[in-house]
């Protein structure tokens, strides 16, 4: 991959051989599984599954997976990896319950002190990484099993809560309904409508500009056809919300965050220097690519996410536990890489990891749903990661 094409991902489009599905088999092959998983265990559970009340539980439930999976794109996307996640996210929950609980600080200011602690832990990792080359998987190994010792000691084996109960607005609490509809929230849906014109307009935006400067994509139709599902997706799932209790607040947060992450990544020249330093990290530091500060700032990104997901996980439990955020870093991993980023690097797509995070959210619910053991469970993840991956190796090695 040349630095040219890595720094910009649309350059890729321009290469097509007759066949648009080809071009973009992944993306389509990730929208269609989701559909298929999740009318499968709509199927298996007799409608359970989009029952307004499992809906809202399912985005509660992941909601801090696909937060910390966009900081986790773009590590590994620099051709990194981060496996202490999930223990910053616990330690920096428990630091939350101390403060609020224990010292009883405020809940803002306590807030903001604990994302600059996850910002401070991003960026003393990112610093041995960066500076020192040394290996990411060396140092967030050492890195979560230090948080996770530290996270216990700070609670001294116990839980401690509850939490005031603002705090726990952040993953409890729904947009309020300035229409006072009634057995529906109609400003939820009003939200959803102008989130989704939002989306068609900019992907229409950015398809004329493609088209403009001479990038051959997908045809029209088939582009339509995409965004069109998309769009009934949510409208159909926003609508479900609606007819319970409205949009989760933590919904509204990741929402932002998204759009965000594929404003960084599409639009702005950091987000290209990542994909091109993943791509092949000594021609971009030859092309004056600050590499090892790149490196450092996606560790910090980490860091401070890690944090926020630790917030919002603590606020759903209402209360810190010594062994919170355990296991979030695999589920973290395989959605960024069931959404289709290389484990080489210089590849992957924010909507893609959003998207294998759902994946991995649906089929833990629909498997609990069903009764299946936890331990089937696991196999069953680990079998769809290692597809996926053999999958991006297939479509490597044929290309």
């Amino acid at each position: 991959m040349t630095v040219e094409t890595a720094a910009n991902p649309a350059k890729t489009e321009t290469k097509t051989d007759g066949s648009p599905m080809k071009g973009n088999l992944r993306e389509y092959g990730l929208v269609l599984a989701l559909i298929l998983i999740m009318l499968f265990f709509q199927f298996t559970t007799n409608g359970t599954l989009f029952r307004p009340v499992n809906l809202t539980n399912l985005v509660l439930q992941n909601s801090y997976i696909i937060i910390m999976a966009l900081g986790m794109l773009l590590v590994i996307v620099a051709g990194h990896i981060d496996l202490s996640v999930g223990s910053v996210s616990g330690f920096v929950g428990g630091l939350a319950a101390v403060m609020m609980v224990q010292w009883h600080i405020h809940y803002i200011p306590a807030t903001i002190l604990c994302l600059v602690v996850g910002g401070l832990i991003g960026a003393a990792q990112g610093y041995w990484v960066a500076y020192h080359k040394i290996p990411s998987f060396i140092v967030t190994l050492a890195g979560m099993l230090v948080f996770k010792g530290l996270a216990l000691w700070l609670l001294g084996g116990q839980s401690v809560g509850p939490f005031p109960p603002q705090f726990q607005l952040l993953s409890s609490g729904f947009i309020p309904d300035i229409f006072g509809g009634a057995g529906f929230n109609i400003t939820s849906m009003l939200v959803g409508i102008v989130l989704v014109a939002l989306m068609i307009y900019f992907s229409l935006r950015g398809r004329a500009k493609r088209e403009k400067h001479g990038y051959q994509g997908e045809p029209f139709a088939l582009f339509a056809a995409k965004n069109l599902i998309i769009a009934g997706i949510i409208l159909f799932l926003t609508y479900l919300l609606s007819s319970y209790k409205g949009l989760p607040n933590v919904l509204i947060v990741m929402s932002l965050l998204i759009a965000l992450f594929v404003f960084v990544t599409k639009r702005m020249t950091v987000g290209r220097r990542i994909y091109a330093m993943g791509g092949n990290e000594k021609a971009a530091k030859l092309s004056g690519i600050k590499t090892e500060r790149l490196t450092f700032l996606t560790f910090v990104n980490m860091g401070v996410l890690a944090a926020l997901a630790g917030l919002i996980f603590a606020a759903r439990l209402n209360t810190a536990t010594p062994k919170a955020g355990l296991g979030f870093e695999l589920d973290v991993i395989a959605a960024v890489f069931i959404g289709g980023a290389s484990a080489m690097g210089g590849v992957g797509q924010v909507m893609g990891a959003v998207i294998g995070a759902f994946i991995m959210g649906v089929m833990n619910n629909g498997m609990s749903i069903m009764g299946v053991n936890i331990d089937w469970q696991q196999v069953i993840k680990g079998l769809v990661l290692l597809a996926a991956v053999v999958f991006d190796v297939y479509n490597k090695n044929k290309g």
